[in-house]
């Protein structure tokens, strides 16, 4: 069942599992505000078994491009297009969020974001990889986050 995201009343629905729910939470509103200021575009996410297309495609990514394998069980996701770009989002029990942004025309961008909810620790997998920089949100504390550009096509 799919859940519309409300960044004006933040809400663990979904995310209950997780140590940092709070934190994952406001991070996900972080994102619904976004696309919702940005390209009036409404946040929607998914629980992770029934959004396994989406979930499969962004580990592939990960897999393909860097070797990455993410320890932590995703929870929920979503998968959009705006303004020509495809956007994958998979949020993990451990207060992880991974997103990639696919520009659909050659050419244009093609990245992984990784952010780390507020109180949770760098994942082993991304640790040796990335440096995360800090970031504030009234929705989410403070957000660590990091990116890597896609090289292939996917």
């Amino acid at each position: 069942m799919s859940y519309v995201v409300d960044f004006t009343e933040v809400s663990t629905v979904g995310l209950e599992s997780s140590p940092v729910a709070d934190a994952l939470a406001g991070l996900r509103a972080n994102e619904a505000r976004y696309f919702t200021n940005k390209f009036d575009h409404t946040f929607t996410v998914e629980p992770a078994s029934e959004a396994s297309e989406t979930v499969d495609w962004v580990h592939s990514v990960l897999k393909d491009e860097r070797d990455i394998v993410i320890a932590s069980r995703p929870l929920e996701a979503t998968s959009f297009v705006v303004d020509g770009t495809r956007m994958a989002y998979v949020f993990y029990e451990s207060g992880l969020s991974i997103n990639v942004m696919y520009g659909l025309e050659d050419g244009k961008k093609r990245a992984v974001g990784f952010k780390l909810s507020d109180g949770m620790e760098v994942p082993e997998e991304l640790a040796s990889r990335f440096k995360f920089a800090r970031q504030k949100s009234k929705l989410a504390g403070t957000i660590r986050g990091s990116f890597f550009v896609i090289k292939g096509e996917h």
